[in-house]
């Protein structure tokens, strides 16, 4: 019997600086890592060179069978707005939604912004066009949409010079007719033209959401359809994983590459969303289901919750100050990574960020023409990172560069080029940390009660110290935490979320229409996963009833155990979200009257699990995992450092299961380094986690 040819698994998640790759052996049931500079100017070529690099390595292209992707592109676009040429279409009267937005300036410091402006206008108000129709909200016309004026819509975006069109029409939600038709017209009349329909993007209630949701989409989907349509060419010239090819989605879940250029909106949290899937399983495997992530990379920190094993979801999101409403795993992100720019202002104060290095020219350190001060380079001067080369001598590090640029802060700043370096990374923890405050204590959460994830490229560089300015008891950083996003990649399940709004009284609903709409959902959302190759038992269904007090303007989703529903189902979920609200919002109201708003399925295809593998128990001291000492410094009472000038370097891949080590130390491996500071002590579990934790008999920080 000829022998299996070998089978791989490949997640990819590129990041501002590298594009990281985990390959999983379906065989030996394990999997490695790599990293690859990131190509900014041409995102898909980072992927086709590390797949060249794999291939010399022994994973040819044809024995990848599974190929998911996490990718920043839609993001950037949305960012940097650099998105289409959008066409708005809206009912007659209701041009000014967009534009007014809530009508009221969001929450937080922008409150306090003398100079607050709102974002601009993704779809211009010469690109936007009134059409002549009405739908009430029952779902009838009352004002039918003629031919003439579909010929004059048609005819005023095509001129336009609009080359991706949002149509979102008043309660398209209930009846899509008018939508359709408009849409059929112009793909007729344009085929080139990406053309966004709300009722079928986003068929829920809340007029200026769906639209601005809408034109979000329209703006970044031709962006990553052409990326994606690129990407996948190639992957399909080389025979990589023919008809298994995923995209990363902000759900937590990914589609398939041919479903991801109409809702590029659903990839703005690509990268970050597969870091809280794999903290997910990770906490899950050691029995620690509150979790705190902590994704630090080149250019950007992303933080969330999870709790209960679940992470947060959320459907009322903004990126930018703009508003997004579709499902997104709920993930803070701060301007604050390796790359992150420190500059000494006029009046000699200090600042880090938001401007980033990037991949290049990167900071100094890595001698690619970086000639700014960086939290990469004040990382090398506090001694915290190796002073001569970076994964496994791959990339060179240019220590005396980056004595040079920290100095040139310390002058500006009249302080030792050390001092200056202490600032700077202390600027941008603090940063972190309320990043971190923003979806823990702000919510009510007690800090003491979660682990901290620190994971991406410069995560455990920072972990240490954040976990103890804001009294984290444990810091966990998994085995590979410069990939860890990359494997939550491999980790994740097919999702698709359904949404239909159906405002009624809950003492009103009619049981029959309500199983028949969930029936109806679950019936699309199984002929898409059986269309996408799964198999009837590899499919699983969540079920959702958004609720709120009668008049309130927001919901929560209360889940649903199982279908159809029954009387007694309804007045057990009537009871649960009383609970659930108090839980959210500190109160409930029990005798007050509760509307259904939406209904919501969560289809699920399930993927074959990515076991954890475990580290054998240590068989020799800890000192064997030695490999020198460097002088380091470290936080200081009253904003002086402390230098330790023997602090002692691990060798991670040679620590074994139940090694200890007493900070301060450094512990390096290939793709991340890990702080641990005088007051802390560093244990490796059976998994490989570093677990670090504040030592019992904890002395006082040095002050001199």
């Amino acid at each position: 019997m000829p022998e299996r040819p070998p089978s791989y698994r490949v997640a990819t998640d590129t990041g501002g600086t590298f594009t990281d790759f985990v390959v999983f052996d379906e065989a030996a049931r394990t999997y490695r890592i790599m990293k690859v500079p990131s190509s900014p100017a041409n995102p898909e070529q980072a992927l086709l060179d590390g797949l060249s690099t794999l291939s010399g390595q022994g994973v040819p292209p044809e024995g990848i069978t599974v190929f998911t992707h996490g990718t920043t592109v839609g993001t950037n676009a949305l960012l940097e707005e650099r998105g289409s040429q959008v066409g708005l279409v809206v009912t007659r009267g209701f041009r000014g939604v967009y534009e007014a937005m809530e009508q009221s300036r969001p929450f937080g410091p922008s409150v306090f912004d003398l100079g607050y402006t709102k974002p601009a206008l993704l779809a211009a108000e010469s690109r936007t066009v009134e059409l002549a129709e009405r739908i009430t909200a029952a779902g009838e016309v009352e004002d039918p949409l003629s031919e003439a004026s579909v010929a004059e819509a048609v005819r005023f975006l095509t001129d336009s010079g609009a080359d991706s069109v949002a149509v979102c029409l008043l309660f398209s939600y209930m009846n899509d007719e008018h939508e359709r038709r408009l849409a059929n017209a112009l793909r007729e009349a344009a085929p080139g033209l990406w053309v966004t329909t709300s009722s079928e993007l986003l068929p829920q209630m809340r007029e200026y959401f769906r639209l601005s949701t809408t034109v979000i989409n329209a703006y970044v989907s031709p962006v990553v359809g052409r990326y994606v349509g690129r990407l996948s060419a190639e992957l399909a010239r080389q025979g990589v994983a023919p008809g298994r090819r995923f995209t990363m989605q902000s759900n937590g879940g990914s589609v398939p590459f041919d479903r991801t250029a109409d809702r590029g909106v659903a990839t703005i949290l690509s990268g970050p969303a597969g870091g809280v899937t794999a903290s997910v399983a990770i906490g899950r495997a050691i029995g620690a289901e509150d979790l705190i992530t902590f994704d630090m990379g080149g250019t950007s920190c992303d933080v969330s919750l999870i709790q209960g094993g679940e992470p947060t979801v959320s459907d009322q999101n903004a990126v930018e100050g703009r508003h997004i409403a579709v499902p997104m795993l709920d993930i803070n992100t701060v301007s604050a990574g390796g790359g992150t720019v420190a500059v000494v202002d006029e009046h000699g104060a200090l600042h880090v960020g938001p401007r980033s290095a990037g991949a290049v020219p990167g900071p100094a350190a890595y001698g690619k023409g970086g000639e700014v001060a960086t939290v990469t380079d004040a990382n090398v001067v506090l001694g915290y990172l190796n002073p001569v080369s970076l994964l496994d001598g791959a990339l060179a590090v240019d220590a005396a560069a980056a004595e040079r640029v920290v100095g040139e802060v310390a002058e500006g700043l009249g302080v030792p080029t050390v001092r200056a370096a202490d600032g700077i990374v202390r600027i941008v923890n603090v940063k972190m940390g309320q990043a971190i405050r923003s979806i823990s204590t702000e919510r009510g959460f007690d800090l003491r009660d979660f682990t901290l994830v620190a994971f991406g490229g410069a995560g455990p560089l920072h972990a240490s110290q954040i976990a103890l300015d804001l009294g984290i008891p444990r810091v966990l950083v998994p085995p590979a935490p410069g990939a860890t996003s990359a494997l939550g990649l491999l980790m994740s399940d097919v999702k698709h979320d359904l949404v239909q709004s159906r405002l009624c009284d809950i003492d009103e609903l009619d049981l029959v229409t309500t199983n028949g709409l969930f029936d109806q959902m679950v019936g699309s959302a199984r002929k898409q996963l059986a269309q996408e190759g799964f198999a009837e038992d590899s499919m699983a269904f969540r079920y959702f009833l958004d609720m709120r007090y009668s008049g309130q303007g927001y919901e929560n989703p209360v889940p649903v155990d199982s279908l159809p529903l029954t009387a007694e189902d309804i007045a057990r979920y009537r009871r649960d979200f009383d609970a659930i609200h108090e839980q959210c919002h500190g109160h409930a109201a029990p005798d007050q009257s509760v509307e259904v708003v939406n209904y919501r399925v969560q289809a699920i295809g399930l993927v074959p699990p990515v076991s954890l593998p475990t580290v054998p128990d240590a068989e020799g001291p800890v000192s064997d995992a030695l490999t020198g000492t460097r002088p380091a410094h470290f936080p200081g009472a009253g904003g002086a450092t402390s230098t330790v000038a023997d602090t002692p370097v691990y060798a991670r891949a040679k620590l074994g299961a139940g090694h200890r080590i007493q900070g301060p130390a450094v512990i390096e491996q290939y793709d991340s380094t890990t702080v641990v500071f005088p007051e802390q002590q560093a244990e490796v579990d059976h998994y490989g986690n570093l677990l670090i934790t504040r030592a019992r008999a904890a002395e006082e920080r040095p002050t001199s």
